[in-house]
């Protein structure tokens, strides 16, 4: 099932506040908890919600990026 825009939002910003005070452990709106190990599983865990919100957005992420570069002459 996929979450709706205005869950994913609520579930990042509750992880950002969850990250900032130090708390690695979140409860979401069920009851359902989550124990981080690391500020690193934290931050992957922030990186996905925003990717998913972007996707949902219509704003995803590109998947590759073309540099184009000259010699200036």
């Amino acid at each position: 099932m996929m979450a709706t825009l205005d869950k994913l939002i609520q579930r990042r910003d509750d992880l950002r506040k969850s990250r900032a005070s130090g708390v690695m452990e979140v409860e979401d709106q069920n009851g359902e908890r989550v124990r981080y190990k690391s500020d690193q599983q934290m931050a992957a865990a922030l990186s996905d919600l925003d990717r998913q919100i972007a996707e949902i957005q219509g704003r995803a992420t590109p998947s590759s990026f073309h540099f184009q570069t000259s010699k200036g002459v």
